[in-house]
């Protein structure tokens, strides 16, 4: 779609000050979906020459913001850790062709703040955290689990940007369960649960996305039974948390998440 009312691309490598109507274009494949009548600049990160993918010698993971789907699917391919699997399955839970997959960036699935990021997901489930990074150059950093707040909401000032995401490599090491449901098929994610079981201390971490409004991470220190993970789901997903939509109703949703929930329980202590 065109953007009739932007009237200047600019080079985000050229520092400028930031100003209403600005935004940041990584791959574009939101921004030129639908009219974006509020903005008149966009600043191109395409040019940064970011790597899109970085081992550090800790064995931690840093994905760049304009990583794009395409570019992490090859990448996981060849990634030899437990988690693997997963980085293919949150990929594919996309409602997406080829195109996007080769213009869609990571930073972009987490800023749009969807209920059915797979980044976001695949991101949460696997403890990362957002480096951020201030028009005055201060930088911070924010769990995934913390940097969405809300279906479309953020934790995301003015002029910020995302520069990376990184995993750590204790969380890349833990045994994945995967969990999706769509109303049709190649449909939007519905519900997407992710299971986590951490070898080394026998811990697990449930993280529920889709159906509620931000993505919720619970850990325990061992599994627990099902009566005590139904309870920790209730008590962390407030009613008008259940999202609603075309895609799915609220009551459809938590039974959902809890079904595959406690298959992910079971699967994990096998």
């Amino acid at each position: 779609m065109d953007l009739n009312t932007v009237v200047e691309i600019r080079d985000a490598r050229e520092p400028r000050p930031w100003r209403p109507g600005d935004a940041w274009l990584g791959g574009g494949t939101y921004l030129f979906s639908e009219p974006q009548p509020h903005l008149r600049r966009l600043v191109d990160l395409s040019r940064t020459d970011w790597e899109p993918v970085r081992r550090h010698p800790d064995g931690s993971l840093e994905i760049a913001a304009t990583c794009t789907i395409a570019r992490l699917s090859r990448f996981a391919k060849g990634l030899s850790v437990q988690a693997a699997p997963l980085f293919e399955q949150c990929c594919r839970a996309f409602l997406a062709s080829f195109k996007i997959w080769n213009m869609a960036t990571v930073g972009g699935n987490l800023c749009n703040a969807l209920p059915a990021g797979p980044m976001i997901s695949l991101t949460a489930a696997l403890d990362g955290e957002c480096l951020l990074v201030a028009q005055d150059g201060v930088r911070r950093r924010v769990r995934v689990a913390d940097f969405v707040t809300g279906a479309g909401r953020k934790d995301l000032a003015e002029g910020e940007l995302l520069r990376s995401v990184t995993l750590p490599a204790r969380a890349l090491d833990c045994r994945t369960a995967f969990r999706q449901a769509s109303l049709y098929g190649l449909g939007r994610s519905g519900v997407l649960v992710i299971g986590a079981l951490d070898p080394l201390d026998g811990s697990l971490a449930v993280t529920v996305t889709a159906s509620t409004v931000r993505p919720i991470r619970l850990w325990f220190p061992l599994p627990p039974t099902a009566v005590a993970l139904r309870a920790a789901i209730d008590a962390a997903v407030a009613d008008d948390e259940w999202f609603d939509d075309i895609h799915g109703l609220p009551e459809w949703r938590r039974h959902m998440t809890y079904r595959y929930a406690e298959e992910i329980r079971k699967e994990v202590l096998r």
